[in-house]
């Protein structure tokens, strides 16, 4: 992307209230785009993500720089009059306002939808929580592991004869932040029609239920429970991992066509016509058996060979890639899937790119997460209009 390359969400100001994960990704998303994303910190704390994370070289964080990519970071104390006073000024200003703490946090700072809408009808406020803004639950603490555990995701994730599992990553507040972005896409697309703003609740037990499929009518019309399959999904076969002399593949070729012509390269073409292989529902009731015949023969292979082949023609096929194989992959090089910017303490510094890719307006990673404050004198002076005294008061004050 060239540096006059029109940015999708170039014309639209976001003001990001939330911490931790959650919320904040949304933010990303939409700054991911080229929204102007001015993110509100405590002083001298800051965002607690700017501490996590298992691994952090220099004493820092290497999430925070993802994370909180594209945004300007602002310092400003909710909890006070004058810093809410100063939020309001700043709210009229923006078109979203993000934010995930819990339901009525924004009414006792005097922060109200009604009261921000006073100012600024067409804004749109996004809401991340663990069970949304209304309901019995909607009081509680709510953090991405409960929400996976109540969204289902857990129950059926990991090997049946151990307890549930988790992925690993924080996925249900992605997904939270995920819907979230979504929804206020769709909020300032009525906009357009409307000129009103309106809320967006994205709750995260819910983005992840989401994802169920056929979970719930599975259970109350036909009484099949879901439960933790390991690397398989319940009559869908052949889909699994197969041994190698030299490691594991996967292969999805669950599909008549694709499961004919895998047979076929097996030598043994006569299994696409076999009553016990032969259509989906069949190859799904025998699929443990299915998956020993083809693990017999792919056992007799290296990997890269028989990935070759399978690719060849036209049989679904891949590794389980870590971090180290991302970086050397030639596909993720030729799509630019990796990008690198320039950390004043990392260096080189690589990061995911911006999904998906759009022809004509793609997003693009300008810098990676500010310094705590670092953009206090652009907005406060700049956006709002305050004088350096102004300023200097309130930093001895403790407001920003």
């Amino acid at each position: 992307m060239t540096s006059d390359s029109p940015r999708a969400l170039g014309d639209l100001r976001v003001v990001e209230m939330g911490q931790l994960l959650a919320g904040p990704f949304c933010g990303q998303l939409l700054g991911d785009f080229g929204a102007e994303v001015i993110k509100i910190e405590p002083p001298g704390a800051g965002d607690p993500m700017r501490e996590w994370g298992r691994e952090k070289p220099h004493g820092q964080s290497l999430w925070w720089p993802i994370l909180a990519r594209n945004k300007k970071s602002i310092t400003l104390n909710l909890r006070t009059p004058q810093g809410q006073d100063l939020a309001r000024r700043l709210i009229t200003e923006a078109d979203v306002l993000i934010e995930n703490f819990r339901p009525g946090t924004l009414e006792r700072w005097g922060l109200a939808p009604e009261t921000l809408w006073e100012t600024n009808p067409g804004l749109i406020i996004t809401r991340v929580t663990g069970y949304g803004q209304d309901g019995p639950y909607a009081p509680r603490a709510g953090f991405g592991s409960i929400g996976e555990a109540m969204g289902g995701i857990r129950y059926v994730t990991g090997d049946p004869g151990n307890p549930p599992a988790r992925a690993g990553i924080s996925l249900g507040d992605e997904l939270a932040g995920t819907f979230a972005a979504l929804g206020t896409l769709v909020a300032l697309h009525a906009r357009q029609r409307t000129g009103k703003g309106q809320i967006v609740d994205s709750a995260l037990y819910e983005a992840v239920f989401a994802l169920m499929e056929s979970l719930v009518p599975e259970w109350e019309l036909a009484g099949y429970q879901r439960e933790r399959t390991g690397s398989v999904l319940p009559n869908v076969a052949p889909s699994n991992v197969y041994p190698t002399k030299d490691g594991p593949v996967l292969i999805a070729a669950n599909r008549d066509t694709v499961w004919t012509r895998l047979a076929e390269i097996m030598g043994r073409p006569e299994l696409a016509d076999d009553p016990r292989y032969a259509t989906h529902g069949a190859r799904g009731a025998n699929a443990e058996e299915l998956d020993d015949l083809i693990a017999q023969w792919t056992a007799t292979y290296e990997s890269e060979p028989l990935l070759e082949l399978l690719h060849e023609n036209g049989i679904p096929a891949g590794l389980t890639y870590r971090a180290k194989d991302m970086l050397a992959d030639p596909h993720f090089k030729a799509r630019e899937a990796i990008i690198r910017l320039a950390h004043p303490e990392f260096g080189d510094f690589p990061m995911q790119n911006v999904f998906p890719k759009l022809s004509d307006t793609p997003g693009t990673v300008h810098s990676l997460g500010p310094l705590l404050g670092q953009h206090n004198a652009e907005v406060y002076t700049g956006l709002l209009g305050l004088t350096p005294a102004d300023l200097a008061r309130l930093e001895a004050a403790g407001t920003v």
